[in-house]
């Protein structure tokens, strides 16, 4: 079997900058359809929505809570890591729609093209051992000390944040959302495997 090989601070570098460029071009997606999806992201999607403040802001502010947990659960490393990837998709995010216009976006393709770049972009950030914080540092921290499963928790807050929208937006584009969501879930599940990619 291969020994498994680090990657550079370089490699790490790319890797970040290219995962937070792709997420802020889904959530530019996202927000410029009027979608919503799951997990931290989602929620401060759906903030933005609600109050009028940008999504930038609010997601970096919801994410800081994290970090302490991050640091117990996954170490210092991690840790810095997922700040500096929460705080560059968030400097990205609120420069990109300055960046990037749609003359026409339909919103079935546009949920999948959400999810795809979503998708690869926690892809590169997981590879090199950074998130983008949130909810799923806090479901593997409770996994560790209830023994709740982690991916329960994860499908749990989901479930209350779609609920939520409907409240918010109208049922087509939470259901083009849900689409969008499943996308991102599918890229990861078939392509997150540590008994393939052996670089950590």
């Amino acid at each position: 079997m291969t020994e498994a090989t680090a990657h550079t601070r370089l490699e790490d570098a790319q890797a970040i900058a290219y995962g937070c460029t792709m997420a802020a071009f889904g959530i530019t997606i996202l927000t410029h359809l009027g979608l919503v999806t799951g997990q931290t992201a989602g929620l401060a999607v759906l903030i933005s929505y609600a109050t009028g403040w940008g999504f930038a802001p609010v997601f970096f502010a919801i994410n800081i809570p994290f970090y302490w947990l991050g640091y117990r659960r996954m170490g210092p490393a991690f840790t810095i890591k997922t700040f500096l990837s929460v705080a560059l998709l968030s400097a990205l995010a609120q420069v990109m729609p300055q960046w990037i216009s749609f003359a026409h976006l339909d919103p079935a393709f546009g949920a999948v093209l959400f999810g795809l770049t979503s998708g690869s972009a926690l892809l590169a950030l997981f590879r090199h051992g950074a998130s983008l914080g949130g909810i799923g540092i806090l479901a593997l921290y409770l996994q560790d000390r209830t023994g709740f499963r982690a991916g329960w928790t994860q499908l749990a807050f989901d479930a209350v944040l779609f609920a939520v929208a409907l409240l918010l937006r109208e049922w087509p584009l939470v259901a083009w959302s849900f689409l969008g969501a499943l996308v991102v879930n599918l890229v990861i599940a078939i392509n997150h495997r540590r008994d393939r990619y052996i670089a950590t």
